[in-house]
Formats: structure tokens, sequence, C-alpha cells
């Protein structure tokens, strides 16, 4: 992982994020609205293209003529790190300043806005012959005795990292082995760095029944625009293995086609899994220490906060 450091922009930006389903699209594009943004997501899932149910990807409607960069960048193939996101999202927020316009960045993949906004640690390369080694006793042992192991050593990553992440797993325990220090110290150490914008952090949260009940209605609606479809589709074109198919959701469909369940047997762990996705990003966010300021996306934006946000972005 490549350490990204040094501050690239003085023009101030504000960066929206929540766990999925909480409506930070709609809060944006009711800010960029207001103040003349333009959006740069912060989604792992929706940079790839071909991916547009199961990533809720934001419609021409919903948008409301407020351009969005960061989507639809990589095939199902290609893989992407926090490293390179913060790359491309550099160059999006430079565009976004040379038209005059205020960038928010708005997404939920927390690791991938602290590479943003503070850089990220450098760490060891990879060790081929330590990591075949770990891979095979994920294979051996299984993704929840892994797991289990890496709460042990490193209860940090564990916490936001779900058991099946092989990938994310294996490079935590790798790097403990190597260093002998835990990934997710050096990357709570590393937080606390010099900033790379001067960026104004909005936490956006909502109730939690009236999340439960949307990331319930979500689901629905999205299985019953055709997201069953849509996996087959990919698995048809790139297989089952590619990594875009093992977020959230998608990974749960192609268990189920593989085993011939039908979708109304999948969607209940749809939507368990998503609630355990969005309470690691929840846990992630509230121990943030960048978020300056928190709303609810089910209250009205108010002058006051319109008026706060206009003078973070006016400053020069």
């Amino acid at each position: 992982m490549t350490a990204i450091d040094a501050p690239v922009c003085e023009q101030p930006i504000v960066v929206l994020v929540g766990a999925t389903g909480v409506g930070k699209t709609r809060v944006a594009v009711e800010l960029c609205r207001a103040l003349g943004g333009e959006i740069v997501g912060a989604d792992s899932v929706q940079v790839y293209r071909e991916l547009d149910i199961g990533s809720n990807k934001p419609t021409h409607d919903e948008l409301q003529g407020v351009a969005h960069h960061m989507l639809d960048l990589l095939a199902p193939f290609e893989t992407i790190d926090a490293a390179r996101y913060a790359a491309l999202a550099d160059a999006a927020i430079a565009g976004v300043a040379r038209r005059g316009a205020v960038p928010f960045v708005v997404g939920g993949t927390g690791l991938w806005v602290r590479a943003l906004l503070r850089g990220l640690v450098a760490l060891p390369s990879v060790d081929r012959a330590l990591r075949a080694s770990l891979e095979r006793e994920w294979r051996e042992l299984g993704p929840e005795r892994m797991h289990a192991r890496l709460r042990e050593l490193d209860p940090r990553v564990a916490a936001r990292v779900h058991a099946s992440d092989m990938v994310r797993v294996v490079r935590a325990l790798e790097v403990q082995a190597q260093t002998g220090q835990r990934l997710g110290d050096l990357q709570a150490a590393h937080a606390g760095g010099e900033p790379r914008y001067r960026a104004l952090t909005v936490l956006i949260d909502v109730p939690i029944p009236h999340w439960l009940a949307a990331v319930e209605a979500r689901t629905r609606a999205m299985l019953a625009r055709g997201w069953a479809e849509e996996v087959r589709s990919l698995v048809e074109r790139h297989g089952p293995e590619v990594k875009a198919l093992r977020s959230v959701g998608y990974r749960q469909l192609v268990a189920a086609m593989r085993e011939g369940r039908r979708e109304v047997e999948v969607e209940p762990q749809i939507i368990r899994a998503t609630r355990l996705y969005a309470k690691r990003q929840r846990n992630w966010f509230r121990n943030d220490p960048d978020v300056g300021l928190r709303l609810r996306s089910d209250e009205a934006l108010g002058p006051a906060l319109l008026s706060h946000i206009a003078r973070h972005v006016s400053a020069r």
C-alpha cells in the first residue's frame, strides 16, 4: 500500500459520510443545488460498471442535473484499493474546483474517505510466501476461524471486516506477522496525521427504526427491479469470482444461484448482511475524529446549516 501524505488542494471541500441507506445522495443533491456543487463519489461498488441495481447508483432524475463523478470507472474484473481511489478522487476534485464548483465527496467507504483526507500509512510490501500460507490456512480452517484469530490479534480491523472477506482478513494477519504491530493501530495512528484537504466532514444519520425500515424497503425494491437478473448476467459474462461480486448483496445472490435458491429465500440474508455492514460503517464514522457536523437526513436542511457550509466553502 502506497503512503499518501502531502496536501494536494487548498480548495475547501465538503465530505458527506454515513451508513448505507441513510440518504446521503439525496442530501448531497440538495446541498449541491443550493451551493453550486458537484458530487465526487466514495462508494466501493458504484465505481464498477454493470453493477447498477445492487449498488443503488443514483439515477438521472435523482441527481436533478448535479454532476456525479467516480461512477462506472472500472470493469467488474478490475481491482481498486484505497490508494488508487484517492488518486482518482484527487483528480476529480481538482476538476470540480477548476470549474468553480464546490466538491462534495459523498459515500460510505470509510477507508477510502480516510485515504483521501488523511493519506495512508506506508505498509510493508506483500510477502508472497506468507500470503500463500495464510490463504492455505483460510481454505483449510474456514473463514470463521480465521476471523476469530483476527479478532484476537487485531480487534479494530476485525470489527469492520466481514468474516467472508478473505482479502482484508489475510492482509491484516499478514501485516501483523510482518511487523509485530496491528494494522488497526497503525491506521488509527496515521488518521491523526496532517490533513490533505480543508474538509468539513458531515455525518449523515437517521433514527435506527427509520433506517431499518429503509434498508428492508430498498432491498425489496432492488430485487423487484431485477437485481437477481443483473447478477446472473454478470456471472455469465465475468464468472462468479470477480472481486466486484464479493460486495454485500451480490455475494448472497451469487451463492443463492449456485445453490439453486429463490430470491424470496435470499432476501432476508441480504437484509441481515446489509445491517451488519452498516453497523460497521456506523461504528467507523461515529469514531472518526474528522466528523465536524452531524445531520439527520429525515429533517429539512435549515438556513443555519446552509450558511455554515457556505462559509466553509467560501473560505480561502
